[in-house]
């Protein structure tokens, strides 16, 4: 009799343990079990931890709760401005409600990968090239309400939508590299124009201050100078005054006046002075010198005068025509017209000619009465 209870004991102990073994189910902490009796949902989630089914008559289905990562393949379309534009993103999402993710769709996983891309594929129509590529943001939260807006009824909610990539053809890359290249450059020639204008004022300022003391000028000119002979170099830029050149101008005669106003005696030394100053060579140095000083008088205090009578006496010396604005006069025969020798020819004609009138009136009369 004992042994038969202890049997039997040992028969339901070992029935019992391989019930537990077939009952139990563990439920992770991220994880909700639902359970389903003969096919029928029971409306109660399995909280974490150790639950017990029936063998046979329930089926056990565990969702994880963690957000999911899902990415969307890259979507090419055409934006609003005509643009082909290829776009990828990755959406961010959890499962809030266990049964209805089982029970109102088949797989929620690819349903909300499905709707994902076509929401992609229709911000993308309904967008501009500059808005895909500066205003993300808002396209993220337009983005992430197309696709919550059906995946509430799975039992789904979206987090996030994050749109990763916009790959634009080269051609397109092409060109707006040439619009921002074009945008520099008119920005920093608008810099330059701004620059100069200022510069401009300054150097006006510099220049009103410079003409109440002309010898400001000189030092300018002496600090050039210096500046120029330090980088070593052999070649030294000395500046020409163009008043100079201005006032030779303006003290050039005129051909016709000088032989309107001479008269017949005084027009061939005239012409002798005139074309001796204007002659290269055959100039006299001492009346170039004495021209020089003469014309280093008229500038203002400041100008040097030296320089300027050095650079006349050596353009005389090397005969450079045109110290007065005559036509430059070059050697030729004597007796040739328009030429130094010419002219002094002209003039010991006149003076010959004089002289020997002279004589014949002088013995006209001694003649007359010699012969009363």
């Amino acid at each position: 009799m004992i042994e038969e209870l202890v049997t039997a004991g040992a028969a339901t102990a070992s029935a019992g343990a391989l019930y537990v073994m077939a009952a139990a189910r563990v439920v992770k902490q991220y994880e909700r079990g639902v359970v389903f009796r003969l096919g029928r949902l029971l409306p109660e989630v399995r909280r974490p931890g150790l639950t017990l089914v029936v063998p046979i008559v329930d089926r056990l289905h565990k969702v994880s709760l963690q957000i999911i990562t899902l990415p969307i393949p890259a979507q090419e379309g055409i934006t609003r401005d005509n643009v082909t534009v290829r776009v990828d993103a990755v959406v961010y999402f959890k499962v809030v409600n266990p049964s209805d993710a089982l029970v109102r769709v088949e797989d929620y996983r690819f349903a909300v990968s499905q709707m994902a891309q076509t929401s992609l594929r229709s911000i993308i129509g309904k967008s501009e090239l500059d808005d895909l590529l500066s205003n993300r943001e808002k396209l993220n939260q337009g983005l992430e309400l197309m696709i919550d807006n059906p995946a509430v009824e799975w039992g789904v909610t979206i987090d996030r939508v994050e749109i990763k990539d916009v790959s634009l053809p080269e051609t397109m890359k092409r060109s707006m590299a040439r619009q921002a290249e074009a945008d520099r450059e008119r920005r920093a020639r608008v810099i330059n124009a701004d620059a100069e204008l200022q510069a401009s004022k300054k150097l006006a300022g510099a220049a009103q201050v410079m003409s109440e003391q002309p010898a400001a000028l000189q030092l300018r000119l002496l600090q050039t100078v210096v500046a120029v002979a330090a980088e070593k170099n052999s070649t030294l830029v000395l500046p020409f005054p163009v008043e100079l050149l201005r006032f030779l101008e303006r003290a050039a005669p005129l051909p016709g006046a000088q032989e309107a106003g001479a008269s017949p005696a005084s027009s061939g030394q005239g012409a002798t002075a005139a074309t001796a100053a204007s002659a290269g060579k055959a100039a006299d140095p001492e009346a170039l010198a004495a021209q020089a000083r003469e014309l280093a008088g008229e500038f203002p205090p400041g100008t040097s005068g030296d320089v300027v009578r050095q650079l006349l006496e050596g353009l005389g010396e090397k005969g450079v025509p045109g110290l007065v604005g005559e036509r430059a006069v070059s050697e030729a025969e004597p007796g040739t017209p328009g030429t130094l020798a010419g002219a002094e020819g002209e003039g010991e004609g006149e003076e010959r000619t004089d002289a020997e009138g002279a004589d014949g009136s002088g013995d006209a009369p001694g003649e007359g009465g010699a012969r009363g």
